[in-house]
């Protein structure tokens, strides 16, 4: 898939977060962990794009893929504090950017050599 499906991809799901997040009353922290984390995956992608190197490339989708993981967590964390009750369809979708980030590194890792 193109880099530009997994920009569209990470923006609507740094927007499901937001909307999400817009009906938690206090846990301020937590949502400002899960906003920022999440609406950095697609940040690091777009910034990818206009990379100084192939390294440069390499390291900010490595960056998008570390703030992936970190939202699947607070995802996580507030599904088991029963901050949220229904996280199915944001980590099927934040699965799918991970697969996704991780085949771009590796086929950009494999291009670099």
């Amino acid at each position: 898939m193109s880099e530009n499906k997994l920009a569209e991809l990470s923006l609507n799901f740094a927007v499901k977060i937001l909307k999400m997040c817009e009906n938690i009353k206090g846990h301020y922290s937590i949502v400002n962990q899960i906003e920022r984390s999440s609406t950095s995956i697609g940040a690091n992608i777009r910034e990818a794009k206009y990379a100084h190197s192939k390294p440069d490339f390499i390291s900010k989708l490595q960056i998008s893929l570390k703030e992936c993981y970190e939202t699947e967590y607070w995802l996580e964390l507030m599904l088991r504090a029963d901050i949220v009750s229904d996280i199915t369809e944001l980590m099927h979708d934040c699965g799918i950017i991970r697969r996704m980030l991780i085949s771009s590194i590796n086929t950009a890792k494999k291009n670099n050599t």
